[in-house]
């Protein structure tokens, strides 16, 4: 066995230093050579080009290219060594194998690195690396493309080591993970999501590395990481199939801008290029080529948490379920076969019969029904052509391609979609915003409408779909994305963090759109302190949530006589939260305009307010509403006006636990004259 002892281990830490400093000056006099090179080349060629043909040319050009990828290779493969300069690795596993009469050790870190003459650090994603997250001493095994390895796990350490410097070392405790965890969990926050390589539980593991699973749906409570998990499921995909996915052709649909900004370091930490995202929104305006104006989600939950109107609420619950995305299959079936006006058509002489053209039509019922009409109208052309011995001339095609489309009773996708309520009897269901704006809840059924109907090219570029905050969005939504995205899909949210409940789905409402998912649902809580964790259970109770044993302040609920008084308390608290160690203060109001007023009042360059137009996270104090703070943490958290009159109902009682749900170490509710009832 190497390096038995702690003083051991931090002298092997120095070698591997060392190692890592030779490796990364033999890399910038490699990026040195190939920059050199690359602009003698360019300038040959400049200076040269006048006497060159077209086949010198294209070679200087290839070799050009090579040089910079080379070159491009050589400069990310210098940002890892530095990065592993840092924190070379972050644990240990002595494993002996069966048939072999000595362990190997095998130190763990964000990347792999070898010398000349031995594999020094092994990737967290490499096979041997899984039994590190897997299994304590004893009995270990790991799977290559080469079988099952088996044997057995003589020595587990764990190592935190910082700017190049070994903090703590702790060994083969059956809680190793648990103590490394404690320590990371209770310290601040920091400015955005970072890795967890290092604190990966098992259970975790094993969705990180599940490489078969078609769709993976995983229900996470409220700060079970869920979201990392995913981003590090990425990392692994990519490292595992690396010869056949890249990083752009991975796309992430996420809830807003903000929350793609704080997750966006996770991925080129663990060495990966950053990820297309997009929002649903965004989507839908593609979708609909921009031809709609319509009201976004965000705009929705604000109608529905300022304004309710019944019969608006009505219409969204309607067009969530996933009856209803029963009843626009069932219609859609019944227009491709009932709606069309039985007449023949005349050209040239010519009756073309009403059971021909209906024959054609079904002859292409795998083609959606307003693409059929080029196809049968070729089909009419050939029945003329054999009836006359002739072609046809420019008039009389145009009467066969003005006829034939004129078949279908409606001419276009909006008619189909209004006559859809007609046909099952609630008109009323439907009804267009001030300025001829559709609402959210009618913007993907009638997308879904277009893809039955005209069809939408399929996003094959996009080799895995990953959806956060899966909760949020309904059968329908996931009809849609299932028809255009066919690569495999990685889906996550929480049932319990739906911003508006009236249009959201659980993991088992998912999987009846994707039957062939895997469906993971991860129940303990790591975010919050033990007393945190019990004051939001109140709220929404969880009888399978597990919290992390990690103590801290009771959560405080103070009154006060009037808003005035609230706004003193939170400059207090703003005041006070640094002192604390805190390095992020969340100011979770229920509504944007609530949010709007507290950053009036507070009138502080060091607060910022985070909106739906926003595009980065900050650090420090930061005020935003309970829907755009889904998905992120904050050391402390402050929620105002938590008044009777303000949180009554049902949607406000997810807004409040969302709130709630945000904090690590701290949470304070206030209110003014009367406290809501949830609280």
């Amino acid at each position: 066995m190497i390096n038995r002892t702690e003083q051991e281990e931090r002298e092997y830490l120095e070698v591997i230093k060392e190692k890592l400093l030779y490796a990364i000056r033999r890399t910038e006099d490699t990026v040195r050579n190939y920059s050199t090179e690359l602009r003698q080349n360019k300038e040959y060629m400049y200076e040269h080009q006048s006497g060159m043909d077209e086949a010198d040319m294209v070679a200087s050009e290839q070799s050009i290219n090579r040089m910079a990828f080379t070159g491009e290779s050589a400069v990310a493969r210098k940002r890892k060594l530095l990065k592993l300069g840092q924190s070379p690795y972050f644990g240990r596993i002595d494993f002996l194998q069966e048939g072999k009469d000595q362990e190997s050790p095998v130190y763990i870190g964000i990347y792999s690195f070898a010398d000349e003459r031995a594999n020094l650090i092994y990737d967290w994603r490499a096979p041997v690396s899984s039994m590190f997250y897997d299994f304590e001493l004893g009995p270990g095994w790991y799977t290559t493309p080469g079988g099952k390895v088996s044997g057995e796990i003589t020595l587990k350490r764990q190592y935190k080591i910082r700017e190049g410097q070994m903090e703590f070392m702790i060994e083969n405790a059956v809680n190793i993970h648990d103590d490394v965890l404690q320590r990371e969990l209770s310290k601040a926050s920091d400015e955005k999501m970072k890795n967890i390589v290092a604190t990966i539980q098992r259970d975790q593991n094993a969705v990180i590395r599940n490489e078969t699973a078609p769709v993976m749906i995983i229900q996470g409570v409220a700060g079970s990481g869920k979201t990392s998990i995913a981003l590090h499921r990425i990392a692994f995909l990519l490292y595992r199939f690396r010869d056949e996915i890249a990083a752009k052709d991975i796309l992430i649909i996420s809830p807003n801008k903000v929350f793609a900004d704080y997750i966006s370091n996770v991925l080129p930490e663990l060495g990966e290029e950053q990820i297309p995202e997009m929002g649903m929104d965004e989507l839908a305006d593609v979708l609909l080529e921009n031809k709609y104006r319509f009201q976004t989600f965000f705009e929705q939950v604000y109608a529905v948490l300022e304004k309710p109107d019944a019969a608006f609420i009505e219409r969204i619950k309607f067009k969530a379920s996933p009856e209803f995305l029963s009843q626009l299959n069932r219609f859609i079936i019944h227009l491709e076969n009932h709606y069309f006006n039985e007449t023949e058509i005349r050209v040239a002489g010519v009756v073309v019969p009403w059971p021909f053209i209906q024959e054609r039509v079904k002859a292409y019922h795998r083609v959606p029904i307003f693409k059929r009409f080029p196809e049968v109208v070729k089909d009419v052309f050939q029945h003329i052509r054999s009836q006359t011995n002739r072609k046809l001339n420019g008039q009389e095609k145009a009467k066969v391609w003005e006829a034939v489309p004129r078949i279908f009773k409606l001419t276009n996708v909006m008619e189909v979609y209004r006559e859809f309520y007609k046909f099952i009897g609630k008109p009323e269901m439907f009804r267009m915003m001030h300025g001829e704006m559709l609402e959210y809840a009618d913007v993907f059924p009638l997308i879904y409408c277009r893809i039955r109907l005209e069809g939408i090219p399929a996003y094959d570029h996009v080799k895995h779909l990953l959806v956060d905050e899966m909760q949020d969005y309904t059968a329908i939504q996931y009809a849609v994305l299932s028809r255009l995205f066919k690569c495999r899909k990685t889906i996550l949210g929480d049932a319990s963090q739906q911003v508006n409940p009236y249009s959201a789905s659980s993991a088992e409402a998912i999987e009846r759109v994707f039957p062939q998912g895997d469906v993971v649902k991860l129940f303990r809580s790591y975010r919050s302190t033990l007393e945190i964790t019990a004051f939001a259970q109140r709220l929404f109770a969880n009888p399978d949530l597990i919290p992390m044993e990690r103590h801290g302040d009771v959560p405080q609920v103070n009154g006060f006589e009037s808003n005035a008084e609230e706004v003193e308390a939170i400059k207090q608290h703003i005041a006070a939260y640094k002192e604390a160690g805190y390095q992020s203060l969340g100011i979770i109001a229920k509504t944007r305009d609530q949010a709007a007023y507290l950053y009036k009042e507070l009138k502080s360059p060091h607060v910022h307010l985070l909106t739906t137009d926003s595009t980065a996270f900050h650090e420090g104090v930061v005020i935003t509403t309970a829907h755009l703070s889904k998905g992120l943490e904050f050391d402390e958290v402050v929620v105002p006006f938590v008044s009777a009159r303000n949180y009554n109902t049902t949607v406000d009682k997810s807004m409040l636990y969302i709130a709630c749900t945000r904090a690590m170490h701290k949470l304070t509710l206030l209110y003014t004259q009367e406290r809501s009832i949830f609280i």
